[in-house]
């Protein structure tokens, strides 16, 4: 419910920057088209076709792909969205089919942060294991950068962030490839 109320919400918000992209990105006529398709595997192991704005920003991307949440395609937070057959995929085990993929998550968080823990999916299994509605609005304030209160009110996101061990999930004798 919380992704289908902040997302309609956004995509209410940034609806005419997303009009005005597609406008611009039209006007241009790139290859393939002004949308980007492209088959990802959901909730369950279902496939959907993910569509999101031809553009090299970043931020802009997950905005165009925010109809997703609404429609129940994607979650605000989960792990990364795999293709079909990707082989993340088998690496990780069936809870990647008992979440909801995410506009953002943990492992693109993290990876922004310099800290240690360089495997997504490790990263993605810790939030499968520990995720409650705290941690989402934490990494939700991490990814959009938000002032601390703007994303709960008693806890820091970084101090939530900060108590996911790092070796939680690591195999046995794991040693980070460097």
């Amino acid at each position: 419910m919380l992704d289908l109320l902040l997302a309609t919400a956004l995509l209410m918000a940034v609806a005419p920057l997303l009009a005005a992209t597609t406008l611009a990105l039209a006007a241009r006529r790139p290859p393939g088209g002004v949308l980007v398709r492209s088959v990802r595997t959901g909730l369950g192991g279902h496939p959907f076709v993910l569509r999101s704005l031809r553009t090299r920003s970043p931020r802009l991307n997950a905005l165009s792909r925010l109809p997703h949440v609404v429609r129940g395609d994607l979650s605000l937070v989960g792990p990364e969205p795999l293709a079909p057959g990707d082989p993340r995929a088998d690496e990780c085990g069936p809870w990647r089919h008992e979440l909801r993929p995410g506009l953002t998550g943990l492992a693109q968080v993290r990876s922004r942060s310099g800290l240690p823990w360089d495997e997504p999916a490790l990263l993605d299994q810790h939030y499968a294991d520990h995720h409650r509605t705290g941690l989402d609005l934490a990494i939700l304030a991490k990814a959009a950068r938000l002032p601390p209160r703007t994303a709960t009110r008693t806890t820091h996101p970084d101090d939530l962030l900060a108590r996911l061990s790092d070796t939680d999930h690591r195999p046995l004798g794991y040693s980070a490839p460097g």
